[in-house]
Protein backbone atom coordinates (compact mmCIF):
# COMPACT_ATOMS: atom_id res chain seq x y z
CA UNK A 1 0.00 0.00 0.00
CA UNK A 2 1.62 3.43 -0.96
CA UNK A 3 0.58 6.08 1.63
CA UNK A 4 0.15 8.57 -1.10
CA UNK A 5 -2.93 6.60 -2.76
CA UNK A 6 -6.08 8.57 -2.53
CA UNK A 7 -7.87 5.32 -3.28
CA UNK A 8 -6.53 3.16 -0.57
CA UNK A 9 -8.88 4.96 2.75
CA UNK A 10 -10.15 2.15 4.02
CA UNK A 11 -6.48 0.64 3.85
CA UNK A 12 -4.96 3.77 5.71
CA UNK A 13 -7.17 4.24 8.70
CA UNK A 14 -6.75 0.67 9.04
CA UNK A 15 -3.25 0.89 9.36
CA UNK A 16 -3.59 3.68 11.30
CA UNK A 17 -5.62 1.80 13.63
CA UNK A 18 -3.69 -1.10 13.88
CA UNK A 19 -0.25 1.02 14.35
CA UNK A 20 -2.24 2.75 17.89
CA UNK A 21 -2.21 5.90 16.23
CA UNK A 22 -5.67 6.42 16.22
CA UNK A 23 -8.29 6.87 13.51
CA UNK A 24 -10.82 7.85 12.20
CA UNK A 25 -12.86 7.60 8.63
CA UNK A 26 -15.09 10.38 7.07
CA UNK A 27 -17.21 9.75 4.65
CA UNK A 28 -19.66 12.43 2.42
CA UNK A 29 -22.89 11.01 2.89
CA UNK A 30 -25.24 13.71 1.11
CA UNK A 31 -24.35 16.61 -1.20
CA UNK A 32 -27.09 19.95 -2.25
CA UNK A 33 -25.66 22.33 -4.36
CA UNK A 34 -22.33 22.25 -6.20
CA UNK A 35 -20.61 20.42 -3.60
CA UNK A 36 -17.21 19.56 -5.55
CA UNK A 37 -16.80 16.08 -4.17
CA UNK A 38 -19.80 12.66 -4.72
CA UNK A 39 -21.30 10.99 -1.77
CA UNK A 40 -19.05 7.88 -0.73
CA UNK A 41 -15.63 10.35 -0.73
CA UNK A 42 -13.46 9.49 2.19
CA UNK A 43 -11.02 10.98 4.46
CA UNK A 44 -8.83 8.94 6.85
CA UNK A 45 -7.54 11.05 9.89
CA UNK A 46 -4.82 10.00 12.18
CA UNK A 47 -5.17 10.83 15.94
CA UNK A 48 -2.18 12.71 15.30
CA UNK A 49 -4.11 14.99 12.87
CA UNK A 50 -2.03 13.05 9.59
CA UNK A 51 -4.90 12.88 6.42
CA UNK A 52 -5.26 11.46 3.75
CA UNK A 53 -8.38 11.67 0.75
CA UNK A 54 -10.99 14.52 0.41
CA UNK A 55 -14.40 15.04 1.29
CA UNK A 56 -14.91 18.40 -0.19
CA UNK A 57 -11.66 19.33 -2.13
CA UNK A 58 -9.73 20.71 0.39
CA UNK A 59 -13.25 23.73 1.09
CA UNK A 60 -13.82 22.14 4.62
CA UNK A 61 -11.13 19.44 5.79
CA UNK A 62 -10.12 21.52 8.18
CA UNK A 63 -13.07 21.56 10.07
CA UNK A 64 -13.86 17.80 9.58
CA UNK A 65 -10.76 16.94 11.31
CA UNK A 66 -11.52 18.78 14.41
CA UNK A 67 -14.55 17.20 14.89
CA UNK A 68 -12.70 14.24 13.61
CA UNK A 69 -10.12 14.52 16.69
CA UNK A 70 -13.26 15.21 19.14
CA UNK A 71 -15.11 12.26 18.29
CA UNK A 72 -11.96 10.04 18.43
CA UNK A 73 -11.05 11.49 22.23
CA UNK A 74 -15.57 10.68 22.64
CA UNK A 75 -15.55 7.58 20.98
CA UNK A 76 -18.87 8.51 19.27
CA UNK A 77 -19.54 9.22 15.86
CA UNK A 78 -21.17 12.39 14.56
CA UNK A 79 -22.78 13.47 11.26
CA UNK A 80 -22.22 16.39 10.23
CA UNK A 81 -23.09 19.41 7.74
CA UNK A 82 -21.51 22.12 6.54
CA UNK A 83 -22.63 24.62 3.64
CA UNK A 84 -21.67 27.39 2.53
CA UNK A 85 -23.51 30.58 0.00
CA UNK A 86 -22.18 31.02 -3.59
CA UNK A 87 -21.33 34.48 -2.34
CA UNK A 88 -19.04 33.20 0.11
CA UNK A 89 -17.62 30.38 -1.59
CA UNK A 90 -14.09 31.42 -1.91
CA UNK A 91 -14.00 32.81 1.78
CA UNK A 92 -15.57 29.58 4.39
CA UNK A 93 -16.63 26.39 3.05
CA UNK A 94 -17.48 25.16 -0.67
CA UNK A 95 -15.53 26.49 -3.52
CA UNK A 96 -18.46 26.70 -5.43
CA UNK A 97 -21.05 26.66 -3.14
CA UNK A 98 -23.22 23.86 -1.76
CA UNK A 99 -23.45 21.70 1.21
CA UNK A 100 -22.50 18.35 2.13
CA UNK A 101 -23.11 16.29 5.54
CA UNK A 102 -20.38 14.46 6.70
CA UNK A 103 -20.41 10.98 8.71
CA UNK A 104 -17.33 10.69 10.69
CA UNK A 105 -17.16 7.25 12.37
CA UNK A 106 -13.91 6.59 15.22
CA UNK A 107 -12.47 3.21 13.93
CA UNK A 108 -12.67 0.74 17.05
CA UNK A 109 -15.76 2.66 19.01
CA UNK A 110 -18.10 3.66 15.97
CA UNK A 111 -16.87 1.58 13.44
CA UNK A 112 -15.81 -1.84 14.28
CA UNK A 113 -12.44 -3.01 13.20
CA UNK A 114 -13.39 -6.24 12.10
CA UNK A 115 -15.43 -4.86 9.74
CA UNK A 116 -13.02 -2.14 8.50
CA UNK A 117 -10.80 -5.28 8.25
CA UNK A 118 -13.76 -7.50 5.93
CA UNK A 119 -14.05 -4.79 3.39
CA UNK A 120 -10.15 -4.08 2.99
CA UNK A 121 -9.72 -7.67 2.65
CA UNK A 122 -12.08 -7.61 0.06
CA UNK A 123 -11.24 -4.77 -1.47
CA UNK A 124 -7.83 -6.51 -1.84
CA UNK A 125 -9.03 -9.68 -3.60
CA UNK A 126 -10.85 -7.22 -6.11
CA UNK A 127 -14.47 -7.69 -5.02
CA UNK A 128 -16.87 -5.46 -5.33
CA UNK A 129 -18.94 -4.87 -1.90
CA UNK A 130 -21.03 -2.33 -0.61
CA UNK A 131 -20.98 -0.69 3.16
CA UNK A 132 -24.29 -0.56 3.99
CA UNK A 133 -24.69 2.42 7.44
CA UNK A 134 -27.98 2.44 9.21
CA UNK A 135 -29.16 5.65 10.77
CA UNK A 136 -31.35 6.20 13.61
CA UNK A 137 -34.46 7.77 13.27
CA UNK A 138 -33.48 10.62 14.96
CA UNK A 139 -30.67 11.02 12.55
CA UNK A 140 -27.42 10.09 14.34
CA UNK A 141 -25.19 7.58 13.19
CA UNK A 142 -25.68 3.98 13.90
CA UNK A 143 -22.52 2.48 15.41
CA UNK A 144 -22.29 0.19 12.77
CA UNK A 145 -22.41 -0.86 9.52
CA UNK A 146 -22.65 -4.37 7.19
CA UNK A 147 -20.47 -5.35 4.14
CA UNK A 148 -22.23 -6.96 1.51
CA UNK A 149 -21.33 -8.45 -1.84
CA UNK A 150 -22.15 -7.32 -4.95
CA UNK A 151 -25.68 -8.92 -4.90
CA UNK A 152 -28.97 -7.11 -5.20
CA UNK A 153 -30.89 -9.79 -3.55
CA UNK A 154 -27.91 -9.50 -0.66
CA UNK A 155 -28.23 -5.68 -0.75
CA UNK A 156 -32.16 -5.57 -1.18
CA UNK A 157 -31.92 -2.98 -3.72
CA UNK A 158 -33.18 -3.23 -6.97
CA UNK A 159 -30.78 -1.02 -8.32
CA UNK A 160 -27.77 -2.08 -6.72
CA UNK A 161 -26.13 -3.38 -9.91
CA UNK A 162 -26.38 0.19 -11.80
CA UNK A 163 -25.18 2.18 -8.18
CA UNK A 164 -21.78 -0.34 -9.02
CA UNK A 165 -21.15 0.57 -12.25
CA UNK A 166 -21.60 4.01 -11.93
CA UNK A 167 -19.31 4.54 -8.61
CA UNK A 168 -22.63 5.62 -7.24
CA UNK A 169 -23.15 5.66 -3.12
CA UNK A 170 -26.15 7.06 -1.49
CA UNK A 171 -28.84 7.28 0.40
CA UNK A 172 -31.24 4.54 -0.74
CA UNK A 173 -34.48 6.65 -2.05
CA UNK A 174 -36.99 4.20 -0.29
CA UNK A 175 -35.14 4.30 2.70
CA UNK A 176 -33.07 7.88 3.88
CA UNK A 177 -31.92 6.39 7.10
CA UNK A 178 -29.99 3.89 4.86
CA UNK A 179 -26.76 4.69 3.24
CA UNK A 180 -25.14 2.47 0.32
CA UNK A 181 -21.48 2.89 0.12
CA UNK A 182 -19.90 1.52 -3.01
CA UNK A 183 -16.07 0.06 -3.11
CA UNK A 184 -15.58 -1.22 -6.01
CA UNK A 185 -12.11 -2.82 -7.35
CA UNK A 186 -9.36 -0.18 -8.05
CA UNK A 187 -9.22 1.00 -11.71
CA UNK A 188 -6.04 -0.78 -12.89
CA UNK A 189 -4.72 0.16 -17.06
CA UNK A 190 -2.57 -2.52 -18.65
CA UNK A 191 -0.45 -0.78 -21.81
CA UNK A 192 1.20 -3.21 -24.07
CA UNK A 193 4.19 -1.65 -25.53
CA UNK A 194 6.70 0.52 -23.93
CA UNK A 195 6.73 3.42 -26.25
CA UNK A 196 6.39 7.13 -26.32
CA UNK A 197 3.07 7.34 -26.02
CA UNK A 198 3.11 4.59 -22.95
CA UNK A 199 5.60 6.71 -21.56
CA UNK A 200 2.93 9.82 -21.27
CA UNK A 201 -0.37 7.98 -21.03
CA UNK A 202 1.31 5.84 -18.03
CA UNK A 203 1.80 9.07 -15.82
CA UNK A 204 -1.82 10.25 -16.75
CA UNK A 205 -3.46 7.51 -15.76
CA UNK A 206 -1.88 7.38 -12.18
CA UNK A 207 -2.84 10.64 -11.90
CA UNK A 208 -6.23 9.39 -13.04
CA UNK A 209 -6.47 6.66 -10.08
CA UNK A 210 -5.51 3.43 -12.74
CA UNK A 211 -3.12 0.71 -11.45
CA UNK A 212 -1.06 0.85 -14.26
CA UNK A 213 0.89 -2.57 -15.76
CA UNK A 214 3.52 -1.42 -18.57
CA UNK A 215 3.82 -4.74 -20.55
CA UNK A 216 6.75 -5.73 -22.88
CA UNK A 217 9.21 -8.22 -23.35
CA UNK A 218 11.63 -6.18 -24.66
CA UNK A 219 14.13 -5.22 -21.61
CA UNK A 220 15.17 -2.27 -23.63
CA UNK A 221 12.11 -0.62 -24.36
CA UNK A 222 10.24 -1.28 -20.52
CA UNK A 223 13.51 -0.32 -19.05
CA UNK A 224 13.63 1.71 -15.00
CA UNK A 225 15.29 4.29 -17.04
CA UNK A 226 12.65 5.14 -19.71
CA UNK A 227 9.46 4.24 -16.92
CA UNK A 228 10.78 5.39 -13.04
CA UNK A 229 8.34 4.14 -11.00
CA UNK A 230 6.02 2.03 -12.97
CA UNK A 231 5.15 -1.63 -12.81
CA UNK A 232 7.16 -3.36 -15.95
CA UNK A 233 6.50 -6.22 -16.85
CA UNK A 234 9.09 -8.33 -19.55
CA UNK A 235 6.93 -11.14 -20.41
CA UNK A 236 4.86 -12.10 -23.60
CA UNK A 237 1.40 -9.94 -23.46
CA UNK A 238 -1.09 -12.63 -23.44
CA UNK A 239 0.56 -14.46 -20.39
CA UNK A 240 1.19 -11.01 -18.54
CA UNK A 241 -2.38 -10.53 -18.59
CA UNK A 242 -3.64 -13.73 -17.76
CA UNK A 243 -1.15 -13.52 -14.57
CA UNK A 244 -2.24 -9.41 -14.45
CA UNK A 245 -6.10 -10.66 -14.76
CA UNK A 246 -8.84 -9.36 -16.46
CA UNK A 247 -11.88 -7.80 -15.05
CA UNK A 248 -14.61 -4.93 -15.64
CA UNK A 249 -12.23 -2.30 -13.87
CA UNK A 250 -9.80 -3.34 -15.84
CA UNK A 251 -8.85 -1.34 -19.53
CA UNK A 252 -5.96 -2.57 -21.76
CA UNK A 253 -4.19 -0.74 -24.74
CA UNK A 254 -1.79 -1.87 -27.31
CA UNK A 255 0.80 0.48 -29.04
CA UNK A 256 3.25 -1.66 -30.28
CA UNK A 257 1.91 -1.96 -33.92
CA UNK A 258 3.52 -5.38 -34.09
CA UNK A 259 1.22 -8.06 -34.51
CA UNK A 260 2.97 -10.73 -32.52
CA UNK A 261 2.67 -8.55 -29.64
CA UNK A 262 -0.75 -6.95 -29.90
CA UNK A 263 -2.68 -9.21 -31.06
CA UNK A 264 -1.98 -12.32 -28.19
CA UNK A 265 -3.20 -9.22 -26.12
CA UNK A 266 -6.24 -8.30 -27.80
CA UNK A 267 -7.25 -12.11 -28.17
CA UNK A 268 -6.98 -12.30 -24.36
CA UNK A 269 -8.61 -8.85 -23.85
CA UNK A 270 -11.38 -8.91 -26.14
CA UNK A 271 -12.11 -12.33 -24.85
CA UNK A 272 -12.76 -10.87 -21.46
CA UNK A 273 -14.59 -8.20 -18.93
CA UNK A 274 -12.46 -5.62 -19.49
CA UNK A 275 -14.38 -2.11 -19.97
CA UNK A 276 -12.30 -1.04 -22.84
CA UNK A 277 -10.12 -2.14 -24.84
CA UNK A 278 -8.09 0.03 -27.55
CA UNK A 279 -5.36 -0.56 -29.76
CA UNK A 280 -2.98 2.24 -31.83
CA UNK A 281 -2.95 2.02 -35.56
CA UNK A 282 -4.23 3.57 -38.92
CA UNK A 283 -7.28 2.77 -40.61
CA UNK A 284 -6.36 0.34 -43.26
CA UNK A 285 -3.62 -1.19 -40.17
CA UNK A 286 -6.98 -2.07 -37.82
CA UNK A 287 -8.72 -3.61 -40.71
CA UNK A 288 -5.76 -5.87 -41.16
CA UNK A 289 -6.08 -6.71 -38.03
CA UNK A 290 -9.51 -7.40 -37.84
CA UNK A 291 -8.45 -10.11 -40.55
CA UNK A 292 -6.42 -11.84 -37.88
CA UNK A 293 -8.12 -11.77 -35.09
CA UNK A 294 -11.07 -13.46 -37.17
CA UNK A 295 -8.92 -16.01 -38.45
CA UNK A 296 -7.55 -16.42 -35.01
CA UNK A 297 -11.17 -17.53 -34.19
CA UNK A 298 -12.60 -14.53 -32.16
CA UNK A 299 -16.32 -14.05 -32.98
CA UNK A 300 -17.47 -10.59 -33.88
CA UNK A 301 -19.30 -9.33 -30.99
CA UNK A 302 -15.82 -9.54 -29.31
CA UNK A 303 -14.24 -7.99 -32.14
CA UNK A 304 -16.94 -5.10 -32.56
CA UNK A 305 -15.63 -4.05 -28.54
CA UNK A 306 -12.38 -2.89 -30.18
CA UNK A 307 -11.47 0.88 -30.20
CA UNK A 308 -9.39 1.18 -33.27
CA UNK A 309 -7.86 3.66 -34.24
CA UNK A 310 -7.35 4.39 -30.72
CA UNK A 311 -8.55 7.63 -28.87
CA UNK A 312 -11.16 10.55 -29.59
CA UNK A 313 -11.01 12.28 -32.38
CA UNK A 314 -9.23 16.08 -31.25
CA UNK A 315 -6.68 15.97 -33.56
CA UNK A 316 -4.02 14.72 -31.61
CA UNK A 317 -0.26 14.13 -32.81
CA UNK A 318 2.69 14.11 -30.50
CA UNK A 319 2.83 11.15 -28.15
CA UNK A 320 1.66 12.96 -24.87
CA UNK A 321 -1.29 14.27 -26.84
CA UNK A 322 -1.96 10.88 -28.49
CA UNK A 323 -2.22 9.91 -24.72
CA UNK A 324 -4.45 12.58 -23.82
CA UNK A 325 -7.37 11.34 -26.55
CA UNK A 326 -6.82 7.67 -25.28
CA UNK A 327 -6.82 9.03 -21.74
CA UNK A 328 -10.12 10.39 -22.18
CA UNK A 329 -11.64 7.99 -23.93
CA UNK A 330 -11.01 5.37 -21.50
CA UNK A 331 -12.50 7.75 -18.87
CA UNK A 332 -15.78 8.53 -21.28
CA UNK A 333 -16.32 4.46 -21.65
CA UNK A 334 -15.32 4.14 -17.86
CA UNK A 335 -18.43 7.29 -16.64
CA UNK A 336 -21.04 7.03 -19.78
CA UNK A 337 -20.76 3.13 -20.38
CA UNK A 338 -23.73 3.82 -23.28
CA UNK A 339 -20.78 5.35 -25.56
CA UNK A 340 -18.85 2.02 -25.52
CA UNK A 341 -18.75 0.18 -29.05
CA UNK A 342 -22.01 -2.05 -29.56
CA UNK A 343 -24.02 0.22 -27.03
CA UNK A 344 -23.89 3.10 -28.37
CA UNK A 345 -22.33 5.94 -30.42
CA UNK A 346 -18.83 6.52 -30.60
CA UNK A 347 -15.93 8.56 -31.89
CA UNK A 348 -12.62 7.42 -32.35
CA UNK A 349 -8.70 9.52 -33.55
CA UNK A 350 -7.64 8.55 -36.82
Amino acid sequence: MRQTDHDHIPEIALDWHRQGLGAVLATVVETWGSAPRAVGAQLAISGAGEIMGSVSGGCVEGAVVAEALEALEEGQARLMEFGVSEADAFAVGLACGGTIRVLVEPVGAALAPDLLADLVARRAAREAVAVETRFALDGAPAPTALVRRLDHRLLGYAEAPVRFEADRSGLDADDPGRLLTVHNPPLRLAIVGAVHIAQALSAMARTAGYDVALIDPRAAFASPVRFPGERLIHDWPDAALDTHGLDRRTGVVTLTHDPKLDDPALLRALASPAFYVGALGSVRTHAKRVERLRAAGLGEDCIARLEAPVGLDIGARTPAEIAVATLAQITERLRRPETRPGTGTTESAA
